[in-house]
């Protein structure tokens, strides 16, 4: 069996575009008809750059390659250009032949990836405004609201969610790390307390900053979170400089968790050795794939730390966390956008399952989806 075509589809994502506001995917074709799908998580590069860039790069990385050679296949790609190739191009090609693989042997792809551990996959989401909120506000803006934050967590738990997402901290995508407020500090602290006390203990409170703070601000803000008991608290540092999320982490309680930038086993077994996180975020769509992704579960595994793979983009990308999630006996809780509805339930033929709170892991062959092609094709982005 050999790969002999590559094709892309860039899809708008119709507002509210929760996911992204366009996806896109890599199909695979072998000899033999055997299709495999796959989704670039694009790390800051633009989806039609990074097209062009699977297009221009197809024959010398994938065309004419066998999809069960998977180590092979991808220490050929990784060697091409290391660690400065798009990790997520390597990735959707990765993803894309596993699938393949799962769809000749008949089998979903967890069960050659060591089994089914988990029967079902406790999911989380960011907080977005409920239904009867206006669709137009930037969901950040309720997080840092201490009213409307509590208000929202309710209305997630009633959904069935055990865990939610949100910033409390303001602004939130910076160019430098900046030292939180006074007034800051005290209305973060307002929106957890509020949204703890909403909830009670039927429902974790994640705290998804964005490295936009200092270490010294990191763990000002920690200290006063702590008897909140948040699940964990996300990249409260660039997670480059390990030495200073390691810092964070001896001051606090609270885990730290951090890994949606990395790409590369490398750097996530230098946070594990500087104990500078304890629940990686690594996306199998920028790692290198589910092998990739596993190898680093693994190393976590022994450290005792857990995996919480990110997620922001299609349900494609998320099959692939969901599988890796379900064969490893680390898996803590995996991120979604919402209850998986609306376009993101639209794009493919069949639905991903998602009931009270959890994902239930497909039972096909491969990545266990399919594209609904007429939709894709319907909602083509034109640039």
């Amino acid at each position: 069996m050999k790969i002999v075509n590559v094709q892309t589809y860039i899809v708008e994502n119709p507002p509210p575009s929760r996911g992204g506001a366009n996806w896109l995917f890599v199909k695979l074709t072998t000899d033999d008809g055997i299709e495999g799908i796959a989704e670039p998580v694009r790390g800051g590069i633009n989806n039609m750059d990074t097209a062009k860039l699977i297009e221009t790069n197809a024959d010398r990385l994938i065309i004419d390659s066998d999809p069960f050679q998977i180590e092979t296949l991808y220490r050929k790609m990784y060697g091409v250009g290391g660690p400065q190739s798009p990790m997520s191009i390597l990735s959707a090609f990765e993803i894309a032949c596993w699938d393949i693989i799962g769809k000749a042997l008949d089998q979903p792809i967890y069960y050659l990836l060591g089994g089914k551990y988990h029967e079902k996959i406790r999911s989380y989401s960011y907080m977005y405004p409920v239904p009867d909120a206006p669709t137009s506000q930037f969901f950040f803006d309720l997080h840092a609201d201490p009213i409307r934050a509590a208000e929202t967590a309710v209305e997630y738990m009633k959904m069935g969610f055990t865990a939610v997402k949100f910033d409390p901290c303001p602004p939130v995508m910076v160019p430098a790390p900046y030292q939180l407020s006074l007034e800051t500090l005290e209305n973060a602290e307002a929106v957890v307390k509020n949204v703890r006390e909403a909830v009670g203990d039927k429902c974790e409170i994640i705290l998804g900053t964005h490295a936009q703070m200092t270490t010294s601000s990191a763990i000002r803000l920690a200290r006063r979170l702590e008897k909140y008991d948040p699940l964990w608290f996300e990249e409260p540092t660039r997670p480059e400089n390990k030495d200073e999320m390691a810092r964070v982490a001896r001051h606090t309680s609270i885990p730290v968790a951090t890994g949606e930038s990395l790409s590369t086993k490398d750097e996530f077994r230098d946070l594990l050795q500087t104990q500078s996180a304890s629940i990686l975020q690594f996306t199998v769509g920028h790692v290198g794939g589910l092998l990739e992704g596993k190898k680093i579960a693994g190393m976590a595994e022994a450290y005792y730390a857990q995996i919480a793979p990110h997620h922001y983009a299609s349900p494609v990308a998320l099959m692939a966390n969901v599988h890796l999630d379900v064969c490893s006996p680390n898996f803590l809780i995996t991120e979604g956008v919402g209850k998986l509805d609306g376009f993101q339930a639209e794009i493919l033929k069949e639905p991903i399952r998602w009931e009270e709170g959890y994902i239930i892991p497909p039972t096909k062959p491969g990545l266990g989806i399919e594209l609904n092609m007429a939709v894709v094709n319907q909602h083509l982005y034109q640039g």
